[in-house]
């Protein structure tokens, strides 16, 4: 492999070439055929106590610690996830359970074969959640943020990635601490069948991806107060911090490719080092580490394992990731049965041939300008938006969107608020 030169404005070091090799075979080793094909989906939940309809914190008693420690049995041992002795996380096949910085509860489900899968795997989560919840006197609900608590009443859980992450987001951006304390979201994540392939979703979801996220929205409140902004989570995410957040650098440019993708991740200043799994650490430093340094600096001159990548990658938080997948990150936390329909949309659009061309076709030309000002048109104006020179009348049926929300969300006490 012939690693080229690169020259991004936001570069201040250059990218180590044995690590943007590792990363460009990482993402070689994802590339799947196209009848073999599947889904992941992530749905966050925000955990409230019954009684009082506030936010539930790890430590508190009767909380989410507790939660985990009873839900155990039901999960595979070796799965357990653990740090300095805290409970963090569960799995089991087709089935893993993790916390956000909030004590959000977070399923990963998948691989799923079809979009009508979920709810089946969905169902079996809850079948053996909700008895312990119902115990503990919690509900789940699924909105984009907490409804009656503010992020100064949840306290982060005891994890050193999300120390490091509330230290440097807190510090650099305007809602950091809101995304990070009581924020909740769905993500799907999908297949991709060559790198040209894997380069086109990147573009084509984070084109789209907004457009679906206002279909898709789902946040009546912010700050305990109506939420005032058409669309929060990309509130948050856009003036987080620019480099990791957002659009892709140069996504829309003739030459981009898996190297230029590994570049910008691996010249990003590291907000926290996991060197956990880096063989030559001698403690010399805490093994949780938050030097703001880049990839070059704080790994061996040699190719990354498979832990270093995924930690490096994993500080990247772009409207759309690219890891071994491709994961879609724009949408509010659902009810299963809108997070099912968003999962069929996004299957019929990015699996269905016919349909992938046609969008390709559509935004043949398109600039990460245009994005930009989509996205901006779509905060400033709601319904009455025309992303890209069309009515949100005109997206609903291009992207087969029917069925999905009409109005605003509305009083945050309508009758599932209470419904997860």
């Amino acid at each position: 492999m012939t690693i080229r030169a690169f020259d991004f404005a936001h570069q201040s070091t250059t990218a180590n070439p044995k690590h943007v090799e590792s990363l460009v075979k990482f993402f070689e080793s994802g590339i799947k055929q196209p009848d073999h094909y599947g889904f992941g989906v992530e749905i966050e939940h925000l955990p409230i106590r019954k009684d009082t309809g506030k936010a539930v914190t790890y430590a508190e008693p009767h909380g989410i610690r507790n939660v985990l420690q009873a839900l155990t049995q039901y999960y595979d041992p070796a799965n357990e996830y653990y740090e300095d002795g805290h409970l963090l996380g569960l799995g089991k096949p087709g089935i893993s359970v993790s916390l956000e910085p909030g004590g959000q509860i977070e399923c990963s489900l998948g691989v799923l074969k079809h979009a009508d899968d979920l709810d089946a795997l969905y169902s079996e989560f809850r079948r053996d959640l909700d008895p312990i919840l119902d115990k503990f006197g919690i509900r789940l609900v699924n909105f984009g943020y907490q409804p009656d608590t503010s992020y100064k009443e949840i306290e982060i859980i005891p994890k050193h990635r999300y120390y490091a992450m509330q230290k440097y987001f807190g510090r650099i951006a305007r809602f950091g601490f809101c995304m990070m304390r009581a924020s909740a979201s769905t993500q799907v994540s999908i297949d991709y069948f060559s790198e040209q392939d894997a380069i086109d979703k990147l573009r084509i979801g984070t084109a789209i991806g907004p457009i679906l996220a206002w279909f898709f929205r789902n946040t009546p409140n912010f700050e305990k107060e109506p939420n005032p902004y058409p669309l929060l989570r990309q509130e948050m995410w856009d003036w987080i911090d620019p480099q990791r957040t957002g659009q892709l650098w140069g996504l829309y440019d003739d030459n981009y490719d898996w190297e230029h993708y590994a570049v910008d991740v691996l010249t990003t200043p590291v907000f926290i080092a996991d060197l956990s799994h880096t063989p030559e650490y001698t403690g010399d430093r805490p093994v949780f580490s938050a030097p703001y340094d880049d990839a070059a600096t704080l790994y061996p001159d040699r190719e990354l394992n498979q832990a270093e990548i995924n930690h490096i990658i994993s500080t990247h938080f772009n409207d759309v990731r690219l890891k071994n997948f491709v994961e879609l990150r724009s949408w509010d936390s659902l009810p299963i049965a809108r997070a099912q329909r968003l999962t069929e949309i996004v299957s019929n659009l990015f699996y269905t041939k016919s349909e992938f061309e046609g969008l390709l076709s559509y935004f043949d030309g398109l600039t990460n300008l245009d994005v930009r000002e989509a996205k901006a048109d779509l905060q400033a104006h709601g319904a009455d938006a025309h992303p890209y020179g069309q009515s949100l009348d005109f997206w609903r049926e291009f992207l087969h969107a029917e069925g999905t929300l009409d109005n605003e969300p509305g009083d945050p006490l309508r009758p599932d608020f209470f419904q997860a």
